[in-house]
């Protein structure tokens, strides 16, 4: 009977793996192709007349926003933007993440007791308010300002995650072995430590571009993040704000978009924490 359990944990846990591998295809092709997939360009105003604020049809399956735009290709247009602010600022997190969470680790005793207490600090710091107090002060940002300005504030979990990680490695025979021979700090946590935080980071990076997906919407809903006329799921959503009965699928089919790729994202998450660092990463 246990053996048969074991077995039906396996067969889920590889469906679980397959669908997910699905999920991350999906995720990838959609913004790639979306020069192809949308049916018209994501700024033209189609009939300012006739098709403002149209709902949707089969011609438009979205409907169109109150400059006639079609909301479908704001939509595949829009992927683009929001996975891509998301992957590069957690590419910026797991960076400084990782580079604080080594420098922790071996720094000597006093000034990584110093660096362990501002993490805590910055750990306490609501990140939200963090994020609306610097682009209310900023004003308007580029897309490279909001990617390092969202990767700038959320590397403090992965830094705690890979310090954690480190102190646990450190004390492994193979690293005691490695110091022992003479290897230099640098080529210890590149060529020995690394590889083994490297699936955690991999886990993190998952429910990290979840969580940053959602963050970008918000920002961009707010005015302060992506500006118009570009397309984001966010700056979409801004735009049926004011007119969400009258035109609701303004903020639904974004809204869903952003849902689906955040849920996405953590199934990913789940499946690879199941399979390369079960037991690291919290929930």
């Amino acid at each position: 009977m246990p053996q048969r359990m074991t077995q039906q944990r396996m067969m889920q846990q590889r469906l679980t793996y397959r669908r997910a591998w699905v999920l991350l295809a999906l995720l990838i092709m959609v913004p790639l192709a979306a020069p192809w997939l949308a049916p018209h360009d994501p700024n033209a105003s189609l009939d300012l007349i006739a098709l403002k604020s149209h709902p949707p049809t089969i011609a438009h399956p979205f409907g169109t926003d109150s400059y006639s735009r079609d909301v479908l290709s704001r939509v595949l247009h829009g992927s683009r933007i929001s996975l891509a602010v998301s992957v590069c600022s957690v590419a910026v997190v797991l960076v400084l993440g990782t580079l604080y969470g080594a420098l922790t680790t071996f720094a000597p005793r006093a000034l990584s007791g110093l660096l362990r207490r501002v993490l805590d600090v910055a750990l306490a710091m609501p990140r939200i308010l963090l994020l609306l107090t610097v682009t209310a002060f900023a004003g308007s940002l580029s897309l490279k300002q909001l990617v390092l300005l969202i990767g700038s504030t959320g590397w403090f979990a992965v830094a705690r995650q890979v310090t954690d990680e480190l102190d646990a490695l450190v004390t492994r025979d193979f690293a005691m072995a490695a110091r022992a021979q003479g290897v230099r700090t640098p080529r210890l946590i590149i060529r020995h430590l690394l590889p083994h935080v490297l699936p955690v980071l991999m886990v993190l990076a998952t429910f990290g571009v979840a969580s940053t997906i959602a963050l970008e919407t918000a920002i961009s809903y707010l005015g302060l993040g992506v500006q118009p006329p570009t397309a984001s799921w966010g700056s979409i959503m801004r735009d049926g704000a004011t007119v969400m009965e009258s035109a609701w699928w303004l903020t639904v089919f974004p809204g869903m978009a952003t849902i689906l790729a955040a849920l996405a994202c953590n199934t990913i998450g789940d499946a690879l924490r199941e399979h390369l660092a079960p037991g690291h990463v919290p929930s």
